[in-house]
């Protein structure tokens, strides 16, 4: 210290410490004059003594002005070295082996140490409790950086982290101080070849994620300076920092969302132009970010994983599965824009030739799909369909082995509100049945979900059917049905299940073809084996089996049908089936058994069965019967007495000219079914047609009686079972009520609306037969 008062007069380091600007920086041009003169004359000791004079009692003083005189007299010390330095600087470079202890080296050498000595305090300032000294600071290393140029280079770090604390200072002038300083800075790194972008990376990729927008502010800013600078590779860097430019998108600040936006842009062009990409790393960032809460961010994020998608090549297939879970929600962005970059996106995915590349994960694709399958949005669920029909389409054994893993999700589809969705994943179960295994357990998961989901089946069932059909043929998709139900043991299902089968069978134009051969069982084999394979199942269901006759034209076994139902057998949901019949009978599907009418000689059996069907319709609505006197009220039977009429109306059509003479004669009423009971005693004629072979119960090797015994067999099962369930029912409302009077008029028993006729009434009905 000794050494620097001896050069430095008193008064200028009183000056120096002064309150008034003015008076420091005259102070500080003398100091800037004594180091120099002390360079020129190679005073090394003193130089050294000098700034530390102005470091240990100025810059690091508990008095403010004496740490501001203190800054901008090491300012003054650095233009005093940098003077002589300068002049030997612009020879154009030297050999320190063989100049080390001429003069001008000795400067140099005394330069840069000096350097070592004065940025050190300087920055320090640059957190200094007050604004001004902080300023000063500023101030300061600006005159230093802009003196010192490329050598300033070695403390960019510190300079770095100490302008980034400034950029975001409390004072505006503080603010505006460093915003000088950081474009001087800028300027001196774009010129240097002695910057690390190595050594850079690490302070940036710190501090992306900091919110502050002064902060992010400068972040861009020296990112766009850097990726600017032709020497400087920021684009293999990117991936260090690409998260925090894209967690920027959704600033408040529509400025700082405009610089990274125009920074992101300019590296996706140069992403494009580059031969040599890494897509692994930056694909994981855009995975994440295209969930953001935030659109602008979703949209940038799927803008990019697009053009990834594009120029990746096989780079990408190890994430295929990754950016597929990514975009298959953004399908159904609210976004306009984000849903058809996604889509295009998607497709692009689903259609590069990535699948047969060495890394391929079909099971994470698969597993990806199988979630977005649970979406609440339609698009979505729709698209990950397709990836799983695609999937089939090129891996089908692959997938298969994850068969267990998907199948009961692909079943929960099919409750779908969406048509389009229940449509294309009855096409990927058919893509899965081709082989037989796989057949005949779709079938039985459908049986199974049907039995436990009746909106499924009511909702859903028929639409489900019909395109299995479609999909899979029609007559293996009914053979298969027929053999599981045949052995359900839910009665009530089964039940309901053929009578959903066969109205199916009955109305739907994808069953044409096997309506027509069901027409020809009598002649055809095929025809035949497809009758007895339904006939077993559609037991379950009276009007099933009557149908099924109809439509097969084995007019006499219907008959045989309808004449072995018992009064059990005949309760509202039976009625309500024979509705339905009814009004089909009237369909284009049954126009050729109305035209078969026309020769009721010939199909006699077919007017006795239609007959049979009439007298077990009641004529008139329940209630109405005035004999009735405990008939319940607003009981739905309308529709009853309309089938009533409907089908009686048909009978009285039927002509008279094919019968005989005898067949001929009327009673005074002219009720047509008096002909018939005429014509039953006077022909040989079966019922269908000119076949002649009703005594031996044969017709193309269909041993009717044993069919019969089967049907009448598989009733009597349904009557136990309902009146188990009665007992069942009558058991838990006895308990329940037991402390309780029983009303006489209350019923106990079935549901059937028959079960509450007086004995009186239902004592004088003969069998298979209703009190009208």
């Amino acid at each position: 210290m000794a050494d620097a008062l001896s050069v430095i007069p008193a008064f200028v380091l009183r000056n120096l410490s002064d309150k008034l600007y003015e008076k420091r920086k005259n102070a500080a041009l003398e100091v800037e004059g004594i180091v120099k003169n002390l360079a020129s004359s190679g005073d090394h000791d003193k130089i050294t003594a000098v700034i530390n004079l102005l470091t240990n009692e100025f810059t690091y003083s508990p008095q403010a002005n004496h740490r501001k005189g203190g800054l901008i007299g090491l300012a003054a010390a650095t233009v005093g070295l940098s003077t002589e330095a300068a002049q030997h600087l612009e020879i154009g470079g030297f050999d320190q082996e063989v100049c080390r202890d001429c003069e001008w080296c000795f400067i140099v050498d005394c330069f840069s140490v000096a350097m070592v000595q004065i940025v050190p305090p300087v920055l320090n300032s640059f957190s200094d409790q007050d604004s001004r000294v902080r300023y000063y600071a500023c101030e300061a290393l600006y005159n230093i950086a802009k003196v010192v140029r490329g050598d300033f280079i070695i403390f960019f770090n510190q300079i770095f982290d100490a302008l980034c604390k400034l950029s975001a200072d409390s004072d505006a002038n503080v603010q505006s101080a460093a915003h000088l300083l950081d474009r001087l800075v800028k300027d001196i790194v774009t010129e240097s070849d002695q910057f690390s972008i190595e050594e850079f990376i690490p302070l940036l990729r710190e501090r992306m994620n900091v919110l502050n927008p002064y902060v992010r502010q400068f972040l861009v800013g020296w990112i766009t300076v850097l990726d600017s600078v032709p020497d400087i590779d920021m684009l293999g860097f990117l991936p260090d920092f690409l998260d925090g430019l894209f967690n920027m998108l959704s600033d408040s600040s529509h400025e700082i969302r405009q610089q990274a936006d125009s920074a992101l842009s300019e590296f996706l062009q140069e992403i494009k132009n580059s031969p040599s990409v890494d897509y692994g790393r930056m694909a994981e960032i855009l995975v994440q970010r295209a969930a953001s809460s935030d659109e602008f961010t979703r949209l940038t994020a799927v803008t990019w994983i697009n053009e990834f998608v594009k120029l990746g090549g096989d780079q990408l297939v190890p994430y295929y599965a990754d950016i597929l879970g990514a975009i298959l929600p953004c399908i159904s962005d609210k976004e306009e824009k984000i849903r058809v970059v996604a889509r295009e996106t998607n497709e692009e995915l689903r259609t590069i030739k990535g699948f047969q590349a060495e890394g391929f994960d079909v099971g994470s694709i698969l597993s990806i799909a199988r979630r977005e399958l649970s979406s609440e949005w339609e698009a979505t669920r729709i698209e990950a369909l397709h990836w799983i029909s695609t999937l089939l389409n090129r891996h089908r054994a692959e997938v298969l082995t994850f068969l267990s893993d998907i199948f009961d999700t692909l079943l929960i589809p099919l409750s779908d509100p969406f048509d389009e969705v229940v449509l294309l994943v009855l096409e990927v179960h058919a893509c899965i049945a081709k082989d037989p295994q796989h057949f005949r357990q779709l079938v039985v998961f459908l049986v199974h979900h049907f039995r436990n989901d009746d909106s499924l089946l009511q909702k859903r069932g028929a639409l489900i059917i019909r395109r299995l059909c479609v999909l899979l043929d029609a007559e293996r998709v009914y053979r298969e049905f027929s053999t599981i139900l045949e052995g359900e043991s839910d009665m009530n299902f089964a039940s309901v299940m053929v009578q959903a089968l066969n109205l199916i069978l009955l109305t739907s134009s994808e069953l044409s073809e096997l309506r027509d051969l069901l027409k020809k069982s009598l002649v055809n084999p095929a025809g035949k084996d497809l009758f007895v394979s339904l006939y077993a199942s559609w037991c379950h269901s009276p009007m099933a089996i009557i149908s099924l006759c109809l439509l097969a034209q084995t007019y006499q076994h219907a008959n045989a049908v309808i004449q072995s139902l018992v009064e059990e057998d005949i309760n509202v949901k039976f009625l309500v089936q024979l509705d339905k019949l009814i009004r089909l009978l009237e369909t284009p599907i049954f126009a050729y058994l109305r035209l078969q009418l026309l020769e009721p000689g010939r199909y006699m059996w077919l007017l006795k069965a239609l007959y049979g069907l009439l007298m077990l319709l009641p004529q008139k609505p329940e209630g109405e019967h005035s004999g009735n006197l405990l008939a319940k009220p607003n009981r739905p039977q309308t529709q009853q007495s309309a089938a009533f009429k409907i089908l009686r109306t048909r009978l009285k059509t039927v002509p008279t000219y094919s019968f005989s003479g005898e067949q001929l004669k009327r009673t005074s009423s002219g009720n047509s079914y008096q002909i018939f009971h005429h014509v039953s005693g006077g022909l040989h004629v079966t019922e269908d047609g000119d076949l002649n072979e009703d005594e031996k119960n044969l017709h193309n090797g269909i041993k009717f009686a044993l069919r019969l015994q089967q049907f009448e067999q598989m009733q009597h099962q349904h009557r136990l079972h309902a009146k188990a369930q009665t007992q069942s029912r009558t058991s838990s409302a006895s308990s329940a009520s037991s402390k309780e009077v029983q009303r006489p008029e209350e019923s106990t028993g079935s549901n059937s609306w028959e079960m509450n006729r007086p004995p009186s009434i239902s004592s004088r009905r003969g069998p298979g037969q209703l009190q009208l």
